[in-house]
């Protein structure tokens, strides 16, 4: 299905499916992903309801460069008893999906890493962004460019710990590089 659904300045969102022609109007953006999935023959799975105030939604995914199934050994207590708000996920790795309190989506994301390592000795490393180059919201604090940013941090830590550096070579960097 070539062409995504593009905002109309009536208020309406358009798609059209360039292999059969199809195209669509409504004032629902998700209607008109539904019936552009309908008119390809893909399976439409609508968007989950918004999380409660103060809550976030998102993955975390323990990602390696070496095999490691979901059924894991280093995984039997996260199965057994993952945190609260989380679900794990099998993606040909380990994940977990979460819904979990926090100021901001950073600050939940952090707390959710940090009992995660401090319960069952596992650093989780990654929010399964697959292009991170992407930003679809840039403008708004808990959306999708914030899983980007602690997608990236959370890679990068793990990466530099594979090398050998340390909190204080990622903390030297990140000043070096302006963060406040």
């Amino acid at each position: 299905m070539g062409g995504t659904p593009w905002a109309c300045t009536d208020g309406t969102t358009t798609g059209r499916n360039d292999a059969s022609g199809f195209t669509v109007t409504h004032a629902d953006e998700e209607e008109v992903k539904r019936r552009l999935y309908e008119d390809a023959g893909w399976e439409y799975a609508p968007p989950p309801p918004p999380v409660p105030p103060g809550f976030h939604r998102f993955s975390l995914v323990h990602e390696e460069f070496r095999a490691s199934g979901f059924e894991d050994e280093r995984y039997a207590g996260l199965l057994a008893r993952p945190p609260e708000g989380c679900v794990p996920v099998d993606r040909g790795c380990f994940a977990l999906t979460c819904e979990r309190p926090g100021k901001t989506l950073m600050d939940a994301v952090a707390g959710t890493v940090a009992e995660i390592r401090r319960e069952h000795g596992l650093v989780m490393n990654s929010l399964g962004v697959e292009k991170p180059q992407e930003w679809f919201d840039a403008d708004t604090k808990n959306g999708y460019a914030a899983e980007v940013v602690a997608h990236l941090v959370l890679m990068a830590a793990h990466r530099a710990r594979l090398l050998g550096y340390g909190r204080k070579d990622m903390a030297r960097l990140l000043d070096a590089a302006g963060v406040e």
